[in-house]
């Protein structure tokens, strides 16, 4: 698939931070495979192709915004360049201990929870707010659409299922297996590895 005209109506955000220095970003990042199962499903959208199609231009390194592993460093060593103002966190550990992540973001953005917060609960009531079922139902998410100048979405495709391992139901184990040496290879020596 040629993914040319969404290439150009995208946003390179890790190279957007070397414009913006001293602005502060939180960087959420997934297994890859997932990243690449959510692209799909997001992109699939705005123009019909198969898993096979996106998996094949993905090992290539031909997808929206190039290659996934070029933002996964680009992301990974701007936190460890500057982490006063890259947070890097992972998807995967979030859903573990997301009552602690929240406490670091907080930390991170110069506002940490008070022993009086602590003691209120706030930082559990925040996950419980922010949590994807409850972010996923909001009305301003669950109607609508986005109409630009080259393609339309419905809002809801921001929100599909909020697992981590939803991979397996799109990828068979050659393709993983695929893909992970790709990565791999690709993340050597960079001190960011996916488990």
């Amino acid at each position: 698939m040629n993914f040319g005209m969404l290439l150009r109506h995208t946003v390179n955000v890790h190279n957007s931070m070397k414009d913006n220095e001293g602005d502060n970003s939180n960087v959420v990042c997934r297994d890859p495979k997932d990243m690449l199962v959510s692209l799909w499903h997001f992109v699939k959208g705005v123009r019909p192709f198969t898993f096979d199609d996106l998996f094949n231009s993905a090992c290539e390194g031909k997808t929206p915004n190039g290659p996934i592993w070029d933002h996964l460093i680009g992301y990974w060593s701007t936190s460890k360049t500057s982490p006063d103002n890259v947070l890097f966190l992972r998807y995967e550990e979030m859903l573990i201990d997301p009552v602690g992540h929240v406490r670091e973001l907080a930390r991170f953005i110069g506002q940490p929870f008070s022993h009086a917060d602590e003691a209120a609960g706030i930082p559990a009531d925040i996950v419980k707010l922010c949590s994807f079922d409850k972010l996923k139902g909001q009305g301003a998410n669950t109607a609508g659409s986005y109409d630009g100048k080259v393609f339309s979405f419905a809002h809801e495709t921001f929100f599909r299922k909020g697992v981590a391992g939803d991979w397996v139901n799109n990828m068979t184990p050659e393709m993983a297996q695929r893909f992970d040496t790709i990565i791999e290879d690709t993340l050597r020596g960079s001190g960011l590895t996916f488990k």
